[in-house]
């Protein structure tokens, strides 16, 4: 939906038929590896240095407040990015194959034919195109991610207790302003890993205003939301009971 441009009207249903009917059911999954591959990248990587920032500013600080949440989730969130956009590149391009004439497609078979072949054929720099548009876009999914995490959790935590509910909840409310504030920046960062020829964020900023309008920013917002809600409610679950029995033992 966000690399089907200014005539696309597709809802979501109707996208999903076209890559069941095109690519069969293994067109939801075409990606998968690089997918798993920036996961254990970009996010262990964010998640670990929110950890990190965050512990060191409460023991030099105090606890900090809402701002200095997003901060710190911001900075985290640069920092994973960088780490993880040849990943991240990857994974837009094996995922906007079935977009392109089959003689155009580039085929690669897993995520590391991919990596390998865009340096061979394009240089090693390339696997870094589009890291400022990555960078902000993680920067902005962690400060409201993880900021506001951390502040539903601290807020809810009197009256829900300490336990899975409150897990689920808080990463629910994160989730929902993640998508929010997000996509746009996901959209702009996707359009220009996926161009064939290098570009930047502004450019691709105004192309998309000019031509499809300011709504076009929020295209894909149902399907966002799908994925991050229930991707931010399994990733903190996750984590609060990995640390809970890493403390334990």
């Amino acid at each position: 939906m966000q690399l089907a441009g200014p005539t696309s009207k597709k809802s979501v249903l109707v996208t999903a038929s076209d890559v069941l009917k095109t690519e069969g059911i293994t067109g939801f999954y075409v990606g998968l590896s690089a997918a798993l591959f920036r996961q254990a990248t970009y996010t262990t990587c964010r998640l670990g240095s929110f950890n990190v920032i965050y512990d060191f500013y409460r023991s030099s600080y105090g606890t900090p407040g809402f701002g200095m949440k997003l901060v710190i989730g911001m900075a985290s969130g640069g920092i994973g990015a960088f780490v993880g956009t040849p990943a991240e590149v990857a994974l837009i391009r094996m995922t906007a194959d079935g977009l392109l004439p089959p003689e155009q497609r580039r085929n690669y078979r897993h995520t590391f034919d991919a990596l390998i072949r865009i340096v061979h054929v394009e240089g090693v720099t390339t696997l870094w195109r589009g890291a400022g548009a990555t960078v902000t876009r993680a920067m902005i999914v962690n400060g409201t991610q993880l900021g506001t995490y951390a502040q539903a959790h601290e807020a809810l935590l009197p009256t829900l207790g300490d336990r899975f509910l409150l897990h689920f909840v808080a990463a629910m409310i994160s989730g929902f302003v993640t998508a929010f504030a997000s996509l746009p920046v996901d959209i702009v960062k996707t359009r220009v890993q996926n161009s064939p020829k290098p570009t930047n964020q502004i450019k691709e900023l105004m192309v998309v205003i000019k031509y499809e309008g300011v709504t076009a920013l929020w295209k894909g917002f149902i399907p966002t939301y799908a994925k991050i809600g229930p991707h931010t409610v399994l990733t903190f679950i996750f984590l609060e009971q990995l640390n809970a029995l890493y403390f334990r033992v």
